[in-house]
């Protein structure tokens, strides 16, 4: 029986391959055009995003293994905030995947726009982002399998292209277009790391999963660690490699315009025919990623209802166990969300939904870092193990707070709007809470 169950199990170069591809999904695909703001100088934005990351993917992997509250993130801010701090860790979470699901469909749309060679007005591209949302939530309502199928095979239309470009991008790669590159707006050292930070982190959010499968990988005290370490690190190297060898055969002014930057790389290289189908393959790798991740987020909020914190329509599934209300709910969310934030254009409306993503995701991200002390000496830890573990934990959180900075003071103004929202939410729900304490006392 026991070999039966080894065998099932993954290995743990298989584990790490599934976080580097939960990684990449779609993040990557505006990256090329997001980076031309800054330069070729943003290469020392993507070092230190790829610390932090590391920092980051190393605390969630002891925070899984150790922890036994259920809920994630808010699962481990429990431990040193209790339930406030578990409610805020799962609600501000949930926002953070509404806003990155609109910027990810933001993103198919940009790229669809170019493939059928049509300019958009913002108006119709909120519209059709509002589309793509909803197509993707209706898709959804067949269930977790059907989904998990799909975004499968649909994530290798954007891995594909990426390593074609990070191996044989070099024969078309020239130093000088790349070295013009470096600063075109002459901005401080300092201010271009900085600005370039939010998209960096951008690429590598989902790496907080990584966790989530140690019950399917062999010795997971052993190779969790070693698989969200080895999965971080090679998304690092491939972002890193893809985006700097485009910036050495696009130049800078043409990549800062594009809404589909590795179609341009493409036809570049070879033809627009080769572009074009490097398009598609974007746009079907891009849908089947906010596929996925409109499910997730459904899940995210079916536990929390279940925990109390969010109103009992999220809970509710059907006899496939697909919560559908509850999609709905947060379709209609995200529908808002797009038509509020129309902008100029759609890299502007993209970038404030990313940046406004980053700063709500970064909330749990720090609740987790600074609970995972507490969560190992629940666990009896060894002394050394924690100081080691909580050094660790304590970079991620100076990353993610420089993250939060870089962020930009519109942001970090709406994400601070959103989080005193969520704990005025918290009030309404905090006395469920209290009354368990009270029965739990009495028994």
């Amino acid at each position: 029986m026991s070999d039966s169950k080894s065998k099932s199990k993954m290995s743990v170069g298989q584990l790490t391959l599934l976080t580097a591809i939960n990684m990449m999904g779609s993040g990557i695909i505006m990256l090329p055009s997001k980076l031309a703001q800054v330069g070729t100088m943003s290469i020392l934005s993507w070092l230190v995003t790829a610390v932090g990351s590391m920092a980051l993917a190393y605390a969630f992997s002891q925070c899984g293994m150790f922890s036994h509250k259920s809920g994630g993130m808010g699962g481990y801010a429990e431990y040193s905030y209790g339930k406030a701090g578990s409610f805020m860790g799962n609600y501000s979470y949930g926002l953070s995947l509404i806003i990155a699901n609109a910027a990810i469909a933001i993103s198919a749309v940009g790229y669809t726009s170019v493939l059928l060679g049509v300019s958009l007005s913002p108006l119709l591209v909120g519209l059709w982002t509002i589309f793509t949302l909803w197509l993707a939530t209706v898709l959804n309502f067949k269930g977790a399998s059907v989904t998990g199928k799909i975004s499968s095979i649909t994530v290798w239309g954007v891995i594909i292209p990426v390593l074609v470009i990070s191996i044989f991008g070099w024969f078309w790669f020239s130093g000088a277009t790349y070295a013009a590159s470096w600063n075109p707006n002459h901005l401080p050292l300092l201010s271009g790391i900085g600005k370039s930070i939010s998209i960096t982190l951008w690429a590598f959010l989902g790496l907080e999963s990584a966790s989530a499968n140690m019950d399917s990988v062999e010795n997971p005290r052993k190779n969790v660690p070693i698989a969200c370490l080895g999965g971080t690190i090679g998304a690092a190297i491939i972002y890193i490699v893809s985006t700097n060898v485009i910036a050495g055969i696009v130049p800078n002014s043409a990549l800062l315009t594009s809404n589909a930057p590795f179609g341009l790389v493409f036809a570049s290289m070879f033809n627009p025919f080769i572009g074009k189908i490097v398009i598609g393959l974007m746009i079907i790798s891009c849908f089947g990623s906010l596929l996925g991740w409109q499910f997730t987020i459904a899940q995210v909020f079916k536990s929390s209802a279940i925990e109390g914190y969010f109103p009992k329509i999220f809970s509710k599934v059907t006899k496939t166990g697909t919560p559908i209300a509850g999609m709905i709910v947060i379709t209609i969310v995200q529908t808002l969300l797009a038509l509020m934030t129309i902008s100029p254009s759609l890299s502007k409306q993209f970038d404030i939904l990313v940046n406004l993503a980053v700063v709500t995701n970064i909330i749990p991200y720090l609740l987790s870092m600074s609970s995972l002390n507490v969560i190992l000496r629940s666990e009896n830890v060894p002394a050394n193990k924690i100081k080691v573990t909580t050094f660790v934990a304590l970079v991620a959180s100076l990353y993610s707070l420089y993250a939060l900075y870089s962020s930009g003071s519109q942001a970090v103004l709406y994400g601070s709007i959103a989080t005193f929202a969520g704990w005025t939410l918290y009030g309404f729900v905090s006395h469920r809470f209290d009354m368990e304490k009270e029965n739990s006392n009495i028994v």
